[in-house]
């Protein structure tokens, strides 16, 4: 899969849809580039952009925009609620697909450097791309903001990263760098912009400074106030959403705002957002609240209702959830695209790809299907109401174990094509023998894996199958019996991927110890299949 990094580049700008529009023209006609998100703001007076490509072209595509930035933007006449020290503002670099935090550190310096050349601007590091721990901050790189610029630069300590120490009007200085992946996230208020801000002291990490810590890691956060919606807003950046979840901000700017008697009215995301992000919060209120949700969509749609997400425009998942956005360049080719008429004619084809690996995830997948169906026929249902809770645990296994099973459809024709490309190798040399020989093995043990870990994924549903076989809908008796061979199937298929592919294995260690395993994997499904088979047969 192609490399792929995410550039976030905020302009300041967010009135003139003319500029707006110049702008993200000069992104999306960058070859290369693909614009996500065009998120503009009339009190920040700020526009967010957010696009994706591969290295060499999102620094192509920054570039694109800066330079349309440099002929329209004056920041010498620039006013807007949001802290900013050039024209284009901040450009950060995130890793998104095959790409590491330090290919991105890179990109920032390598467009840092085409920046300057071209333009004759100062251009700062920060976050990953800092070069000291002072500047590995924004908010520290940016204080004083474009009005204390021309003192600034004349202090050795903040000389610029890029470029001479020199001021220039129109364009002020822009911060490069690369980090993870930041949510902008702001909390709506009927307050004041000072009520808003004591509450954005509270709970950012910062605090007031000076001892005085807040309560939230990961947080940056200051109040503004809104003219356009006539409200507050406590405008947060979640530096790692693992750290510190979307929710808690919610819930922790909450606390504060009924305390201090002031009405909350959703919050508003800015920009794009990780998937996983908006699970993590689904996951808190779905315990917090002892809901049953298990569907993806309908978990969204519980983090968009709780948070109030479509408070002040429609929150569209497609539009503004980054895995939505950026799937595979072609996606027509994966196996789990195509319809079952394709998927079985592609097996039928004179190809090693899609074969039994594959073909085994597919049965699995349906097996745990199969499984969660016969839950859902349970649950739910008034002459068993009694199971409910039973069933509650014993559904989700069976969902989120089809859906990993399913991606391994894929991942298993993937793993062999990288053998197969290891074969057409040169060995014309020496060196280059024993290059193609080292690329070989790591080839077949990747196909190893793949089969191997799906064996281990199947193996986990063995424990709650039974409990199923034992009560799920006796209606559904035959579609449990079904289930159970077809985990069993896929179990099957894995070992034999597996011992085809070790037999080239010249790790004689990893040999064994693999082969024992998938071996036992083996038995144990079929102890268990037929443990569940048995069950069946005593209920009909």
């Amino acid at each position: 899969m192609a490399k792929l990094v995410e550039c976030v580049p905020n302009f300041s700008e967010g009135k003139s849809k003319e500029v707006i529009d110049a702008l993200a023209a000069a992104i999306s006609q960058t070859e290369g580039c693909r614009l996500l998100d065009v998120d503009p703001g009339p009190s920040t007076n700020r526009t967010v952009f957010t696009f994706v490509g591969s290295p060499e072209a999102v620094i192509d595509g920054a570039l694109s925009a800066a330079r349309v930035a440099y002929q329209l933007i004056d920041m010498s006449k620039h006013k807007g609620e949001h802290p900013r020290m050039g024209a284009l503002d901040v450009c950060p670099f995130i890793p998104v697909r095959n790409v590491t935090m330090e290919e991105c550190v890179n990109c920032a310096n390598r467009f840092a450097e085409r920046l300057t050349k071209e333009l004759k601007v100062p251009v700062y590091l920060y976050g990953e791309a800092a070069r000291s721990e002072s500047r590995r901050s924004l908010p520290a790189v940016r204080a004083g903001e474009y009005e204390a610029l021309p003192t600034k630069l004349q202090t050795p300590e903040w000389a610029p990263d890029y470029g001479a120490p020199v001021f220039v009007p129109n364009w002020g200085a822009t911060v490069s760098g690369a980090r993870k992946f930041l949510i902008a996230y702001n909390v709506n208020l009927l307050s004041t912009k000072e009520l808003a801000h004591r509450i954005a002291l509270n709970v950012r990490e910062g605090g007031r400074g000076q001892g005085q810590p807040g309560r939230l890691k990961k947080v940056q956060a200051l109040g503004w106030f809104l003219q356009e919606e006539n409200l507050a807003q406590v405008s947060a950046n979640l530096l790692d959403y693992e750290v510190t979840p979307l929710h808690m901000v919610y819930e922790e700017v909450r606390t504060d705002a009924k305390e201090m008697k002031l009405p909350v009215l959703g919050s508003q995301l800015v920009g794009l957002i990780p998937l996983q992000a908006l699970l993590d919060s689904a996951e808190y209120y779905i315990k917090k609240e002892n809901l049953f949700v298990l569907e993806e969509e309908h978990k969204i749609r519980l983090v968009i209702n709780r948070l109030g997400l479509d408070s002040l425009a429609p929150f569209e998942p497609r539009k503004r959830i980054i895995e939505y956005l950026v799937e595979d360049d072609q996606p027509e080719k994966t196996l789990v695209m195509q319809t079952l008429r394709s998927f079985v004619r592609s097996v039928g084809t004179r190809s090693a790809t899609p074969g039994g690996g594959s073909v085994s995830a597919a049965v699995s997948a349906m097996g745990a299907a199969l499984g969660c169906m016969v839950g859902q026929m349970t649950y739910g249902k008034r002459q068993f109401e009694s199971l409910d809770g039973v069933m509650r645990q014993l559904i989700p296994p069976f969902h989120h174990t089809a859906e990993q099973l399913l991606s391994m459809v894929d991942s298993d024709s993937r793993a062999f094509e990288s053998y197969m490309a290891a074969l057409k190798l040169p060995k014309d040399t020496a060196e280059k023998q024993e290059k193609r020989n080292l690329a070989l093995q790591e080839g077949l043990k990747e196909a190893v894996g793949v089969p191997l870990s799906l064996a281990e994924k199947v193996n986990t549903l063995w424990s709650p199958m039974l409990e199923l076989s034992k009560h799920g809908n006796i209606a559904c008796n035959s579609d449990i019996q079904v289930a159970a061979k077809a985990l069993e199937t896929g179990v099957f298929g894995a070992y034999f991927n597996v011992l085809i592919n070790l037999k080239e294995i010249k790790d004689e260690t990893f040999r064994k110890q693999t082969q024992e395993h998938v071996s036992c994997l083996l038995d144990e499904a079929k102890r268990s299949a037929e443990a569940v088979l048995q069950v069946c047969e005593g209920r009909k």
